[in-house]
This record gives structure tokens, sequence and C-alpha cells, in this order.
């Protein structure tokens, strides 16, 4: 099956290289090319097939979902792997909105949770709360998004450091739990719950806030199956998720992912059952049937983008 590792176009303007996009820059628009690579660890695992195309296109059809909620700077799909968005300045703070009290890594709040936080600054946890539990209503959990390591954040952090002007702030927050109670919703009518989320927002020339980068892929969010939660829970199981995690834990079962210079690679019966995956929520989500594109896809995106060469 073709896979699309990378991209190396000329006369697209300068070319930034991402965890899975590849990213041209002009003078009033970005050009984001969404690749096939899997990520962690701060490094490549695997290539898997037609993820970029499932990541653009599900982007694609919640741009279209939440427009009437914010701008987005999706400007033209002229390719499956491909959006060309409007430029902006990139606010320097990612909104995490979390429906569900979950996680296993230091950031979760559940992890935290555990750990016996309950004021998490803009926001306390009750006693007695337990994994995979609802929250009484969404939260934000910001952090940093031009630091080295994510820096989990505060209201009063973002204020005290002047990351972003106070009326700006407010305008992100109130968005972005907008942004999370239509994505609940449209995503139960697909018999799916969103439990959590990233996004990321710019300033327009004119100062407007923009919705930039992805909303609501499963590389930037949590979803589990609705029908199965409430039975899954009572029986003490964890709820049946979109899960991509089983590769990046094969990796940490068979190497040092941080330390050895060369990893192993991937074994194909996995990387296969990832893509599958992919394109099942992809079809789950939009309600239509996943089209691979045949033919060699650096080639066609390169055709595609003929008229925004510079």
């Amino acid at each position: 099956m073709n896979i699309l590792k990378e991209t190396n176009f000329k006369n697209l303007g300068e070319k930034y290289t991402g965890k899975v996009r590849d990213v041209y820059n002009q003078d009033d628009k970005v050009i984001l090319i969404s690749t096939d690579r899997y990520s962690a660890f701060d490094r490549n695992l695997a290539l898997i097939p037609c993820k970029g195309q499932v990541l653009t296109q599900i982007s694609k059809f919640w741009f279209e979902q939440t427009k009437d909620i914010v701008k987005n700077h999706a400007l033209d799909f002229p390719d499956p792997n491909v959006v060309v968005g409007e430029k902006c300045t990139v606010l320097p703070v990612e909104m995490i909105v979390r429906g569900y009290i979950t996680g296993v890594t230091s950031t979760a709040l559940w992890v935290n949770y555990q750990n016996g936080q309950r004021d998490f600054g803009d926001f306390v946890l009750p006693e007695g709360m337990k994994k995979n539990q609802k929250l009484e209503k969404p939260v934000i959990t910001p952090t940093t998004k031009f630091e080295a390591h994510d820096r989990p954040l505060t209201s009063k952090v973002i204020l005290d450091e002047k990351m972003i002007a106070p009326e700006i702030w407010q305008k992100i927050c109130d968005i972005a739990l907008k942004l999370f109670t239509r994505g609940q919703e449209v995503a139960l009518e697909k018999g799916l719950i969103l439990v959590d989320t990233k996004y990321e927002f710019g300033l327009t020339a004119g100062g407007e806030v923009m919705l930039i980068d992805e909303i609501h892929t499963p590389d930037s969010s949590r979803y589990w199956q609705a029908n199965s939660y409430q039975k899954r829970i009572a029986e003490g199981l964890e709820p049946e998720n979109f899960d991509k995690e089983f590769l990046r834990l094969w990796f940490k079962d068979n190497c040092d992912p941080y330390k050895d210079s060369v990893l192993p690679e991937a074994p194909k019966e996995m990387v296969q059952e990832l893509s599958r995956r992919y394109i099942k929520i992809y079809e789950q989500i939009t309600g239509l049937p996943f089209k691979i594109e045949e033919g060699n896809i650096e080639e066609r995106i390169e055709k595609n983008l003929e008229k925004y060469k510079i």
C-alpha cells in the first residue's frame, strides 16, 4: 500500500518539518501536508498507510461542522492529504479540553488526581472520583506550545506571564468550550464519546481569533464507543476506545525508544491493524466510506499544488 514518508517540494515556500506534517510557509498562507508518520518518544516510529489522508479529511469534516462557532484557517483542500490555511500569528498556548477524568501520562488529570491533587488552578475536583468518570462540566487544562516539553499552565500563569492578552484569553476559553460541546454532540450522534481534545488558535492580521492546525482528529483527541461505556464502567473495565497506543507500547517493550540510536522495525501486522483503525474511525465520524487513493502520493500532491507554487 502507498505511504507518504516526507515531501521535499520546490517553490512552495520555506519548509518546516513537524512530527506528522510538512508545512510550507508563504507570505499570506501555509500549506500543511499530513504524512503517514507515526510519532512518539519525540521520534518517528513507523509509517501508517492512509494516516495522513485520514487526519486531513477528519479535520475537513470538523472544520465544516464548527465554522459557525469560530473562523478556521482552511482556505482550500487541493489534495486528500493537504490543507491550505490562512497565515496568522499563532498563540503560544495549546488548549486541552477534558470532559472525563482519565489518562495514564504524567500530565493526565487522573494521574494527578490519584497523586492527591484536587486544585488544578482554574477548577477544583471533588473527593471520591473514579477513573473514566464524566466531569460535572468540561475543563480546560492549557499547556505551552513552543517550549521543548509541554508545561501545564493556569489562567493566572498565562496572564501573569503576559502570554496572551486577557480579552483574547477569555475569548479562546469560551470558543474552546463551545467547540468541545459541539464536538461531543456530533460525536454522540455517530456513536462516539469525545473524551478530550486539543485546540490551537491564532490571530488574523485584523486581530480576529482563528482555529488552526487540526480539529477532533484521532491524533489530537480521545474517543470512546458510546454504546458500551456504561456497561464497561459498571464492570470495572476500561472504555472501548480508538486505541493507537498498542504500537507505542510495543516499542517501549522491545527497545529503549529514548536512548537506542536504531529502533526495530514495527511489526507489519501491527502497522496494518493501526491503518485499519484510522480508516474505521474516519468512517464512523464522517459517515462516509473511505476512498484509498491510488498511484504515487507525492507526485499526486505536487500536481495538485501546482497553482500554489511561488
